[in-house]
């Protein structure tokens, strides 16, 4: 009886040491996260300095070299690791002037992997897709384009977004507004169905025509945000113009009066490039070949400079990595983080680095990605591994409940969930979960919009978010087995057994998909 009792003496005390220890770690985890931040300065670094990371563009490598120079700085190795080519582009300038009927300076920017102007631009009227009884006359009005820019965008009857008019409008004018809204939106499909063109073919239907350039406005439904994505014209510049500058410019063309503009977009076309994924690592002592990752893409679209999306997942995994450097330096399994390249053309990077690492994949004990926007992280799904609701709940009762309070958790979740670079890893069996954040209208303001920038960073939010991670990251270094990997069989809506999402070969080489 008496060994029973020392035995059970001893185990207690072996159970509050390891506690004891637990907690110191966690402790000073918050207080270097609090008391120590580098967010702003690493924001500063990458946004403000590098500016946007458009994949193969000079950019987007400056930035895979600072964060590999910032990390060794820190005492972390780390590489830039090749996964694939791409489509070399460099932006220049885009000046855009209306220059009859009167002078004005418009809004708006070449879109990526645009054409240049010619050398000071290009002065030509600017004349908007006309209705079409079919593809027949669309081809006969084809030539009339020859030396002018087309407007090829809905127009907006209102600049400002829902809640302006919800919170001052009265209910006939909401729904007057709506009701025109969708009018025009239905007619405008039908305008461009009529030509017998793609969104992607009508452009070089266009230039081919020998139109000066392609003008386009995609509103994001909010004050000053656009949507910019990527041109598909070969020869003639295609730009992006601000919801004000082109309904001035629409109503102009409509009413007769010929408005005109110089555009001066300037672009260079690098050929093909090298493309990487940034990966910094902490050596594990104890289980140097089981790993538990960091995941954020790097890579971002070039119209604001990509804060949300993806600049502050980038910042989150740099500050935990940096924090567990400073307080947990000898960990039980090596840490490793990935920056990807190219999340934005099809999760590129990510695949890639599955494909080019399969001794890796069933040693990743768990990976954490972060992608979608700046915000408290809010969400976490299980992906569909049925045993998840056990280890991030055990990890995440050692976060304090005042990070944790508005935290809601999904089990055993839906394998697909959340539709970025952890379900690259999730296709290959890791136990890969995203951390879901509050929007803070990222999807009307930032995503992928010009407003992205530097001065959307809610940075009380993303140093939460740091405590948070880096204790999971801790936790799931010591957790003293592999976790378990039994997941739900995706079905379909027939209940019939599916592939899991995101299971094909990253994109190696070329340009866009």
């Amino acid at each position: 009886m008496k060994k029973i009792y020392r035995y059970g003496l001893c185990l207690l005390l072996l159970i509050s040491v390891k506690v004891q220890a637990q907690n110191q770690i966690i402790d000073a985890i918050i207080k270097e996260a609090t008391e120590n931040s580098k967010l702003e300065v690493l924001a500063h670094e990458i946004m403000d300095g590098v500016g946007p990371r458009l994949v193969g563009s000079p950019q987007m490598q400056k930035a895979h070299d600072l964060a590999v120079s910032t990390y060794q700085s820190w005492g972390i190795p780390a590489r830039n690791e090749k996964w694939g080519e791409w489509r070399g582009w460099e932006r220049g300038i885009t000046h855009i002037d209306m220059i009859a009927p009167w002078t004005r300076s418009l809004a708006g920017t070449q879109l990526a992997w645009s054409p240049s102007s010619p050398q000071g631009g290009a002065k030509g009227e600017v004349v908007i897709l006309p209705e079409f009884a079919d593809s027949v006359a669309f081809q006969k009005w084809l030539p009339s384009v020859k030396g002018k820019y087309v407007m090829v965008s809905v127009p907006q009857i209102t600049g400002r977004p829902d809640y302006n008019w919800d919170e001052h409008g009265t209910p006939e004018s909401i729904e007057k507004i709506r009701a025109e809204r969708t009018k025009i939106n239905e007619s405008w499909n039908k305008r461009l169905a009529s030509t017998g063109k793609n969104r992607t073919q009508l452009p070089i239907a266009l230039e081919n025509a020998g139109a000066l350039g392609i003008i386009t406005s995609y509103w994001s439904n909010a004050f000053g945000a656009n949507k910019i994505f990527s041109a598909s014209t070969k020869k003639v510049p295609t730009v992006d113009i601000s919801l004000e500058d082109y309904g001035l410019l629409y109503r102009l063309a409509e009413s007769g009066k010929k408005p005109q503009i110089n555009l001066n977009a300037q672009s260079k076309e690098t050929g093909v490039q090298p493309t990487y994924n940034t990966i910094a690592e902490i050596k594990g002592t104890e289980k140097p070949d089981e790993y538990v990752m960091l995941s954020a893409h790097f890579d971002s679209w070039d119209g604001g400079t990509g804060a949300t999306d993806n600049g502050t997942g980038t910042i989150l995994m740099m500050e935990v990595m940096r924090i567990l450097k400073a307080v947990y330096p000898n960990p039980k399994r090596t840490i490793l983080v990935g920056h990807w390249g190219s999340e934005e053309q099809g999760l590129n990077g990510s695949r890639g680095f599955v494909e080019d690492h399969p001794e890796m994949i069933d040693k990743i004990q768990a990976l954490f990605n972060q992608d979608n926007g700046t915000g408290r992280i809010v969400n976490i799904s299980g992906q569909g591994y049925v045993h998840s609701y056990d280890y991030i709940g055990r990890w995440l009762s050692k976060v304090p409940r005042d990070i944790t309070r508005e935290l809601k958790t999904e089990f055993p979740g839906n394998p697909g969930a959340g539709g970025t670079d952890h379900v690259s890893f999730v296709a290959a069996g890791v136990p890969a979960f995203n951390l879901g954040a509050l929007p803070w209208n990222y999807f009307n303001y930032t995503w992928h919009t010009n407003l992205d920038t530097y001065d959307k960073i809610v940075f009380d939010d993303v140093r939460n978010n740091a405590i948070l991670t880096a204790i999971l990251v801790y936790m799931a270094c010591e957790e003293p087995e592999m976790v378990s990997r039994e997941k739900r069989i995706p079905v379909n809506q027939r209940g019939e057994p599916t592939e899991w999402p995101g299971k094909r070969s990253p994109t190696r080489k070329g340009g866009m998909n």
